[in-house]
């Protein structure tokens, strides 16, 4: 994973990238208190030295736990010493970052929204330069997945785990995330002018079938990887063709 230098004057964490908020509001219209602070803030000034160093060890942190994720082994069976460990500091100073390992738990998933929310961004960029929206859609998920596997590998798991804070945060920003594609698709089938039927249901259809697929291909071989990219293509057109036939019989009736 690249890291973000957090001393960056620009960055700072923010849902829906306009403002930064405390609450987050699902689907049903539910909402959750976020505890876990912004990772990155707006810095008017520079920060001390102090308050960079604290930054920074906050980062190792989060880094110590996501490079202990693997294929056989959970978020939930982690040890707040090894993650303390493996970060190169001593147990008791965990706390002066977090409260306890959930909170840094819910801190990697706002940071796997925050990448989820690039990614459309990036995707956007590459359809406007070179069409092909599916195509190139699946192309940077899987450049993404490369570079941000264990945010994913947390995200999928977590999303059924026993922990209903996890469940909560994660299923707000695959929200986010289906909301944003379905503004997308929308804009995309009026320009095309081929009407599809009911975005918001398309866009949480291929989200599920891009996460389905992406967890498939977190441990998968290059050639397994590429084969995952055909299959998730033909699946997501799919789903397109199907609700613009849908929405031209409506049209008809």
């Amino acid at each position: 994973m690249v890291l973000a230098d957090p001393t960056a004057k620009a960055a700072h964490y923010k849902h829906n990238d306009d403002e930064n908020q405390a609450s987050d509001t699902l689907g049903d219209g539910k909402t959750f208190r976020r505890y876990t602070e912004p990772i990155y803030q707006s810095l008017e000034q520079p920060l001390s030295a102090r308050a960079e160093q604290k930054l920074r060890t906050r980062r190792a942190l989060m880094d110590a736990a996501l490079a202990q994720l693997s294929a056989d082994r959970g978020f939930g069976s982690l040890s707040l010493r090894e993650v303390a460990r493996e970060a190169g500091i001593a147990p008791t100073s965990f706390y002066r970052h977090f409260a306890e390992l959930d909170e840094l738990g819910l801190a990697l998933v706002d940071e796997g929204g925050v990448a989820l929310r690039q990614l459309m961004r990036q995707a956007r960029k590459r359809i406007a330069r070179d069409g092909s929206a599916i195509s190139t859609s699946v192309d940077t998920f899987m450049e993404y997945l490369g570079n941000n596997s264990n945010l994913l590998r947390l995200m999928l798991r977590e999303s059924t785990g026993v922990s209903e804070s996890f469940r909560t945060a994660i299923r707000a920003e695959i929200d986010h995330f289906v909301t944003e594609l379905a503004a997308d698709l929308a804009r995309i089938a009026d320009e095309q002018k081929k009407p599809l039927s009911d975005p918001k249901l398309v866009a949480e259809a291929m989200a599920t079938l891009v996460f389905n697929q992406g967890a498939d291909a977190l441990d998968a071989t290059a050639s397994e990887k590429e084969a995952l990219k055909v299959k998730l293509k033909t699946q997501l057109r799919m789903v397109l063709v199907g609700s613009r036939t849908i929405a031209r019989h409506k049209s008809k009736r």
